[in-house]
């Protein structure tokens, strides 16, 4: 497609593409929150992949440091493994593989 789309037609394409390839998946899935392993609110996640992965969308210029230490942040937060954080607004499509940190201590 293209960049210069808002992410919510970056998110229609993509659910699209996800059922053809019947990839289980939930879109605007609404997570808990963790602190200190107490639930303390919930947020939506762009995308729960296969019930193990998170991906959220950017449809921004360019992909920066805070873009990423906020998708951490939400592995943390939703104490999922695993995330991508993909990028359509760029030149070229960017994306990232996310790792929960494992040294950290649950806030």
């Amino acid at each position: 497609m293209g960049n210069g789309f808002q992410e919510v037609i970056y998110q229609r394409a993509l659910e699209i593409e996800m059922k053809n390839q019947r990839i289980n998946f939930n879109r605007e899935y609404e997570m808990e929150i963790f602190y200190k392993n107490q639930s303390i609110g919930t947020r939506r996640v762009d995308f729960f992949v296969e019930n193990k992965v998170m991906v959220e969308l950017k449809a921004i210029t360019q992909l920066e440091d805070v873009h990423l230490a906020q998708a951490i942040n939400y592995l943390e937060a939703y104490n999922v493994n695993l995330g991508l954080l993909i990028n359509f607004g760029a030149k070229s499509l960017q994306f990232k593989r996310l790792m929960k940190p494992q040294n950290k201590k649950s806030r």
